[in-house]
């Protein structure tokens, strides 16, 4: 049977595994398993003392790489020995699972995925803040010779859409321009974007007439803009 130590560095796993991954190998799917339901979901392999892989213990690994990909987590792969390269190659494992010369270079990997998280789940953060505004803009139809409705009200924004109140001109799916100025630039934005809600007339009220819109094809120039006007407020506003 395959045998496997762990080790543990700050909240990855380690595992030595020793000797054979063969059909006999179901012990590593069952400490894999393990490890996930304790929590721990960053594991790397250390294969330094295998002595062979054959097909059935390829299949034992991908099932356990499977488990731990299932729960949000990575299992990555340490010190492959010359005479496995092939087996790893041969069946495309190299191309799907990571693997580094050494376990400094894996523990890294680990550290600098976090840290790539992190960053993406600020931008997202960001991206969908909504600051509540009161900008005057000049909203049309894509379409030549369709509506337009001239000094209407953003009365909310967000790097990714708005609402917009003071014309029932438009319906789901309708492709417009929006034209507006974000102080304390004087600079034109003139953005594309469809419509993506209105608002019914005897529910909602309040919101009746007007329109969310998402921005479409929007830049990433354009959306860094939106954003940094957003934020500027938004601390204006917590401050207050």
């Amino acid at each position: 049977m395959l045998e496997i130590r762990l080790r543990q560095s700050g909240n990855c796993i380690i595992l030595d595994l020793c000797g054979k991954i063969d059909v006999d190998s179901a012990n590593l799917v069952e400490v894999v398993g393990q490890c996930v339901r304790d929590g721990y979901t960053d594991i790397l392999c250390n294969l330094e003392d295998i002595a062979s892989i054959d097909y059935m213990g390829i299949s034992v690994v991908v099932i356990a790489y499977k488990e731990v990909a299932n729960h949000s987590g990575r299992m990555k792969f340490v010190n492959i020995p010359a005479h496995l390269r092939d087996v790893f190659a041969v069946s495309g494992m190299d191309r799907v699972m990571e693997i580094y010369a050494t376990e400094e270079l894996a523990l890294n990997s680990f550290k600098e995925d976090k840290a790539i998280e992190e960053i993406k789940r600020m931008q997202l953060r960001r991206r969908f803040k909504r600051l509540p505004v009161d900008l005057k803009i000049e909203l049309k139809s894509k379409q030549d010779g369709s509506p337009e409705c001239l000094q209407v009200e953003m009365l909310n924004l967000s790097a990714v859409g708005a609402f917009i109140f003071g014309c029932g001109k438009f319906k789901l799916q309708d492709e417009v321009v929006l034209k507006m100025k974000l102080a304390p630039s004087t600079q034109v934005l003139e953005l594309d974007a469809r419509v993506v809600w209105v608002p019914d007339k005897v529910v909602q009220p309040h919101e009746y007439p007007g329109i969310g819109v998402e921005f479409s094809d929007l830049s990433t120039h354009h959306q860094r803009q939106i954003i940094e006007f957003i934020e500027r407020n938004l601390s204006s506003i917590s401050s207050d």
